[in-house]
């Protein structure tokens, strides 16, 4: 998994996002230099879907998942590891940016394998969840 902490300061543009593209396939050379294919999953924000995005996208020759429409009750690509992560930050406070980054890699190191596999398996079912359901949570 790769995971940056934004600047202070920073908004994620197209330009942004394109840059942090190419630092994931930077990583993704050196961690796995034999696996050429990438299927990314990312939701339909602004710098996601722009055409500086796609193009550079279509560069890396990596395949990109359909993400459903936007659900403000029900994100597919939030709610396992977004969630988790939002437990874990209820009610702390951090002194620096290092003490945020030292966190977040603790954070994301105290996830076994299973729970990452766990995630990416369950999105059918969510997305179906999303259809059946409207956008709406499911009942009860």
């Amino acid at each position: 998994m790769h995971w940056e902490l934004l600047p202070e300061g920073e908004t994620i543009s197209a330009d942004f996002y394109c840059d942090q593209l190419n630092r994931v396939q930077a990583a993704l050379e050196e961690l796995r230099p034999h696996r050429k294919k990438v299927v990314l999953l990312h939701d339909n924000a602004p710098p996601h879907t722009a055409k500086k995005t796609k193009k550079r996208l279509q560069e890396l020759d990596w395949n990109v998942l359909p993400h459903p429409p936007y659900s403000p009750v029900m994100a597919p690509t939030d709610f396992k590891l977004f969630r988790s992560l939002q437990n874990a930050l209820r009610g702390k406070e951090f002194q620096d940016e290092e003490e945020v980054q030292r966190f977040t890699e603790e954070f994301f190191a105290s996830k076994s394998s299973g729970f990452y596999v766990r995630g990416f398996t369950d999105l059918p079912k969510r997305w179906q969840e999303i259809i059946d359901y409207e956008g709406e949570y499911p009942p009860d």
